[in-house]
């Protein structure tokens, strides 16, 4: 009796947990960031959150994080798409409308976090990266253990299937999910504002208690408070390319804000067991996503030590290296020995020579297929054992270059090569590490557009219907700055002649109103220029994963940041088209008779320097800059 009339306590103390909460990874849909929830969340005293982002887990490592330093549980979970098929007349046959309706998941543990990484992979992984990730019912009986499902609300099966008058598909639909989930169904109830939302509610309570399901209360906020209703709805017109004036896009209503706990025990007061099942899902929701330290795959076969492996290669490879070019001047073949002990040493100690090893094999194979490769640059170029095994050209001692800088046992972090590839040949290199690591275990690396300050401000113009002109010409006064781009906040207090077009116009105070508030959401995935993961047993495993619609190659589902802190280590591939242009240069030139060994080219000719001093390096790597030519230029 005193357990039970604590959880009791418990249940009336909380109150209310948001269960199916939107940020802008539910890109051009969610108009709040991760950190903006967790504020929000925060100053409510919330005591736990579910993330369910629109078929995808994009932030749900950024989420935990930010939840959890927060004092918050976060729970993890995902707005899947579903596509119903449904008994009617003449067999099987689909009853789809415009978006397909989904379910909310709710991982109950690790085990259960495994399945929506294996749902949502599967999901985005079917489509291509063209369309509507979408999963079946047979995919969510294969995946349903340890998993929490609502049912979506408004734009779910049940709802959906009521709204167009088909009672008894809803009636399948629920005995489907109830048939996968069991006791870990929720029959889901929202209260918008929407049109017929009174009658709907009355058949969805009567499944419920026909089906003996329990019900569960839900917001399904997409913004943080009320006001922000008409940038939100700008916000879902950009997103369908579509005027805000038009009446057949889709729209939610004002009450899709984040709710404070009041409210919403307020808004469901006479439905109190649907409170107390939002606390009781969160208390049945008992883990979150944490970061891991770097898993590397392993190099060669099993059973094979990894430091002896390097150690034999850097020594056979410095052999080569001195053979070829001898001792730099000043130095003998002792230093270069000492300092390839002292390398190997702290490689060794750190756990990283599989790493050198995957970084040296794949950069071998490029070369002996005659894929051009960079010489080195950044701090790894400072690594004798990087020169030795020919993941770099550069020779350290000669140039007096520091290790440390780029290993350091006193400062723990992954070494990191930038490793350029000619531009032309570089998804050659990419297939390469597909097919010797295997496919399932390797992915490039997603990342996320955002709205900046121009972008949102042509964005929105457009779908409030302002004469192209005007909105050029607003937009134009806003600096621009790649490296540092400038807020709109900013831009408007710099600029009067922004302040006073918003006093003469109001479509141009609206403008400036609505695109202060969408500035920075995620706007669109892309896929990183240089990132490629490789992990030591099949990615969805570790992180989910996307498709990219140009190439057809696994994207992870975390960025750069996140997808480093789930575990995963990056290898920076990059296509730099200077390679492809000098590998160019170089066979156009060998049709006259004149053979280059770009390796082999003098670091003290005249003429070159000469160049460099008069700043005439357009086209030269790194230096082709404004500033970079003006500092050549000062320093001669």
């Amino acid at each position: 009796m005193g357990r039970e009339a604590s959880e009791a306590r418990i249940l009336s103390e909380i109150g209310f947990v948001h269960l199916h909460v939107h940020s802008s990874y539910s890109l051009l849909e969610g108009a709040m960031t991760v950190a903006t929830i967790a504020k929000l969340a925060a100053a409510d005293g919330q005591p736990a959150l579910a993330l369910t982002d629109t078929d995808n887990l994009f932030g749900a490592l950024e989420f935990s994080e930010k939840l959890s330093g927060s004092g918050l549980q976060p729970i993890a979970g995902v707005q899947l798409s579903v596509d119903f098929a449904d008994e009617g007349e003449g067999g099987r046959k689909p009853v789809q409308p415009q978006r397909l309706p989904h379910i909310v998941l709710l991982a109950m543990d690790e085990a259960g976090y495994g399945n929506l990484m294996k749902l949502v992979s599967e999901a985005a992984l079917a489509t291509g990266g063209a369309g509507q990730p979408v999963t079946t019912v047979e995919r969510l009986a294969a995946y349903h253990d340890n998993l929490i499902a609502l049912t979506g609300g408004s734009d779910g099966p049940i709802d959906t299937a009521l709204r167009n008058g088909q009672l008894p598909v809803a009636a399948t639909r629920l005995a489907t999910l109830a048939g996968i989930y069991g006791d870990r169904l929720y029959v889901e109830i929202q209260r918008h504002g929407r049109e017929n939302e009174a009658a709907l509610e009355a058949h969805l309570l009567r499944l419920a208690y026909d089906a003996d399901l329990p019900i569960v209360a839900t917001n399904e906020p997409f913004f943080a408070k009320p006001a922000d209703f008409d940038a939100h709805d700008a916000l879902l017109a950009v997103a369908e390319g579509r005027l805000v004036s038009d009446g057949t896009r889709r729209r939610v209503t004002p009450e899709h804000y984040f709710a404070s706990r009041a409210e919403m025990q307020k808004r469901f007061a006479d439905l109190p067991e649907a409170l107390a099942n939002t606390v009781e899902i969160a208390m049945r929701c008992h883990w979150r996503v944490t970061t891991r330290k770097p898993i590397l795959p392993r190099f060669g076969e099993e059973g094979r030590d990894e430091a002896e492996e390097l150690e034999a290669q850097a020594r056979a490879g410095l052999a080569a290296r001195l053979a070829k070019h001898g001792p730099a001047e000043g130095f003998s073949v002792e230093d270069y020995e000492k300092r390839l002990d002292f390398e190997l040493s702290i490689i060794t100690r750190m756990k990283f020579p599989g790493y050198f090893l995957i970084v040296s094999d794949f950069i071998k194979w490029a070369k002996a297929h005659d894929i051009p490769v960079g010489p080195g640059r950044g701090s790894g170029a400072g690594s004798l054992v990087a020169y030795a095994l020919t993941i770099t050209d550069v020779d350290p001692l000669r140039f007096g270059l520091l290790f440390e800088r780029f290993l350091n046992p006193d400062r723990v972090s992954m070494p990191d090569f930038d490793i350029d590839f000619c531009q032309n040949r570089r998804e050659e290199v990419i297939d390469y590490v597909k097919h010797h690591y295997g496919q399932e275990r390797v992915a490039q690396i997603i990342t996320f557009g955002t709205l900046l300050a121009r972008g949102v401000l042509r964005d929105v113009g457009r779908v409030l219907e302002m004469p192209y002109g005007q909105v050029d010409k607003l937009t134009k006064l806003v600096p621009q700055n790649p490296a540092k781009p400038i807020s709109l906040k900013d831009a408007i207090e710099g600029e009067p002649k922004l302040q006073q077009a918003a006093q003469d116009e109001p479509i141009v105070a609206r403008l400036l109103e609505i695109g202060q508030k969408l500035e920075g959401l995620h706007r669109h995935a892309s896929t990183h220029a240089a990132g490629v993961v490789i992990g030591d047993r099949p990615l969805e495993q570790l992180v989910a994963l996307s498709v990219d619609p140009r190439t057809g190659m696994r994207v992870t589902q975390f960025n750069m940041k996140w997808v480093e802190q789930a575990g995963l280590v990056k290898f920076d591939l990059l296509g730099l088209k200077t390679l492809t242009t000098l590998t160019t240069a170089v066979k156009l030139i060998a049709q006259r008779g004149i053979h280059i060994d770009l390796a082999q080219l003098p670091f003290d000719d005249p003429a070159t320097y000469a160049m460099l001093a008069r700043g005439e390096t357009v086209g030269v790597f790194q230096v082709e800059s404004v500033g970079m030519r003006k500092a050549l230029v000062e320093m001669k």
